[in-house]
């Protein structure tokens, strides 16, 4: 049987607007919801009751946001803001009582997937992305290189988008657009429609309809090629749009008696589109609106529209309606005046486009969204773990790990192996991991010499272009330089554990979201706590990737100087080989004691940069005198 998943919808709009979006949403968390999972939808709102009332149940009673006795999605107002539109001047950041409501409803609740919709920064859904525990999906609606456009100077939308685990768009034209802005995979998944079905008419003639959400110079060419018709077929044309819309000037004589102008206030756009036989979309490109040529299609309507990427993919290239080139009036004209004097050629259209009618329902964009959120779901790892080898762990005494740190095998560290475990003894450490950079032979010599302490052989390996990862429990060396993909299957092969560093730090090299998600099901463990790691929110970062993956938590110094050593560590079972090793990892405990970071960072540049190098052999020789009990009493 599927699994139950707990789903939070987000929209940067308010609830109480209307809009494709909203739409979208609240149609799709229904039949979700009708399917048996608990959905919550999230939405800036210009209700003070509802915000009012949402923030009582996130502090008093979380819990109940998604365990509704009526099994119905609830709608969770977490401000009063202005919703998110692209056209309108808007300050740099949402107010503060907005984005606190949003941390705090996700970290109250425990979700499978997060799923946003037109994430861009700043928005309601943006801070959703940003605050999530869960698996993301991002949703991409709108077509138009205008709404991207005001985004692309946002660094912060970029830096976001990263932390989708998969991305959608509603048409092949958003996802190539999209492409050229933020490269990813995007995953096309139509809108649906619902459309009441059609009043009978007995009056005989054709009836047009147009959207007045496209751009001016749109309704300008239907008006020129409306003039070409013949005045004496049986043609009637209505203007629908959202707000009361005045008929242009040019719209003279006999044209505006066969013209109305309706607006949402008398007649819904569905209600229009059911009464419709030709919906007539003639945007030069500024701005299309694919979501009324979707819901015309659903209304069995036959389509007239212009030669748009927006367009074309909805009408099959022609098969499902006519096209004409954009600004093309004459085209466009032809094309009526044969619709509305041919009925033939109308009804054998209208029977193409009703063959298609079921594929914009919302039950199958609903059932694609579940394959996605599904496959997300089976990419996490499998927590469970071993209960032989665990009843084995219960036994053993706790002991203190560090995951990451060089010696002076690496071309950055000076500390030698001598040196190391006389530190890691004195810290109080029962295991530790040496990983040298791209270079196993310092490991392999302190695992010789180790005594009182446990030595993990390791390599922190530089892939040609996808950052470092690191085998552990290794024979061989690993080479530099091979794909990420191929790093990792050398470790396999070996035996060992793919663990992966400071996976989120951008001032170090790492391998990017994309690549991770690629390798998901290779990796053993991830690194969610390095101190040298100069901004907390890359830690953050890796806390939230292995939480919404369960892949088992490590830790490490990376200490390159022996000061440095323990500063971060690991309280776990003891353990014997990878198998145990990472069974007792999946219950362990970060233990974290940070040392400065400006300290730990100047005494390595003095002791591998600041000193010629026949002082720093001296000094070499000097430490290792003393860590062997051969030079004095040892500094700690």
């Amino acid at each position: 049987m599927a699994p139950v998943l707990a789903i939070a919808q987000v929209t940067p709009f308010a609830w109480e607007a209307p809009g494709d979006v909203n739409e979208y949403v609240a149609r799709v968390s229904d039949e979700l919801a009708g399917r048996g999972h608990r959905v919550l939808i999230i939405a800036p709102s210009e209700s003070s009751g509802l915000v009012r009332d949402s923030r009582r149940l996130i502090r008093g009673d979380p819990a109940s946001l998604l365990e509704r006795a009526d099994g119905r999605p609830l709608v969770l107002g977490v401000g009063e803001v202005l919703p998110f539109a692209p056209t309108r001047r808007r300050s740099a950041s949402l107010p503060v009582d907005v984005a606190r409501t949003i941390e705090e409803a996700l970290a109250s609740l425990t979700l499978d997937v997060v799923h946003v919709h037109e994430p861009f920064a700043p928005s309601a859904a943006s801070v959703a992305l940003r605050h999530s525990r869960a698996l993301n999906v991002g949703a991409f609606h709108a077509p138009t290189e205008r709404i991207l456009s005001t985004q692309l100077a946002r660094p912060l939308s970029r830096l976001l988008f990263g932390r989708l685990d998969a991305r959608t768009a509603s048409f092949n034209a958003t996802r190539e657009l999209l492409r050229r802005y933020f490269p990813g995979d995007y995953r096309v998944i139509l809108p649906g429609a619902s459309v009441p079905a059609a009043p009978p008419r007995a009056d005989g003639r054709v009836e047009l309809m147009a959207s007045a959400g496209e751009e001016r110079a749109a309704l300008r060419l239907l008006l020129r090629a409306l003039r070409l018709l013949p005045p004496d077929a049986p043609w009637h044309v209505t203007v629908w749009s959202e707000r009361p819309l005045a008929m242009p000037a040019s719209a003279t004589g006999a044209l505006r008696e066969r013209i109305d102008f309706v607006s949402a206030e008398a007649m819904s756009e569905a209600q229009a589109l059911a009464r419709a036989d030709v919906l007539v979309l003639a945007s030069e490109g500024v701005r299309p609106v694919p979501g009324t040529l979707v819901r015309g299609l659903a209304a069995g309507v036959v389509p007239v529209a212009s030669r748009l990427n927006a367009y074309e993919e909805l009408l099959a290239d022609g098969d499902r309606g006519l096209e004409f080139e954009p600004g093309d009036g004459q085209t466009l004209a032809a094309h009526l005046r044969r619709l509305v004097t041919d009925s033939r050629l109308r009804t054998a259209l209208a029977a193409e486009v009703a063959e298609v009618r079921e594929t914009f329902g919302w039950g199958r964009v609903a059932g694609d969204l579940e394959d996605v959120y599904r496959g997300l779901v089976a990419s996490r790892h499998d927590d469970r773990g071993d209960h032989r080898v665990r009843a084995r762990l219960a036994t053993r005494r706790l002991i203190d790990v560090d995951l990451h740190m060089h010696t002076d095998h690496s071309g950055d560290c000076a500390t030698p192996v001598e040196v190391l475990l006389a530190e890691a003894r004195a810290r109080g450490l029962g295991a530790i991991a040496v990983t040298d950079h791209n270079e196993i032979s310092g490991a392999l010599d302190a695992r010789a010499k180790a005594d009182g302490v446990k030595v993990i052989v390791g390599e922190e390996i530089k892939t040609a272009d996808q950052g470092e990862v690191i085998g552990l429990f290794i024979e061989e060396k690993i080479w530099r330089g091979m794909t990420l993909p191929e790093t990792i299957a050398e470790i396999k092969r070996q035996g060992g554990l793919v663990y992966v560093p400071h996976p989120f730090d951008r001032l170090h090299s790492v391998p990017d979201y994309e690549h991770l998600l690629s390798v998901l099901g290779d990796i053993d463990a991830i690194e969610v706590f390095n101190p040298r790691v100069a901004i907390p929110e890359f830690n953050d970062e890796a806390v939230r990737f292995a939480a919404k993956y369960r892949i088992p938590a490590g830790a490490g110094s990376d200490a390159h100087v022996p000061q440095g050593l323990g500063s971060v560590r690991i309280r776990m079972r003891d353990f014997d080989g990878p198998e145990e090793f990472l069974e007792s990892l999946r219950d362990a405990d970060i233990v974290r004691n940070p040392a400065s970071l400006l300290y730990v960072q100047a005494l390595k540049f003095l002791q591998t940069k600041a000193l010629p190098p026949a002082a720093r052999r001296a000094s070499r020789e000097r430490r290792v005198r003393r860590a062997t009990g051969h030079g004095g009493r040892r500094n700690s």
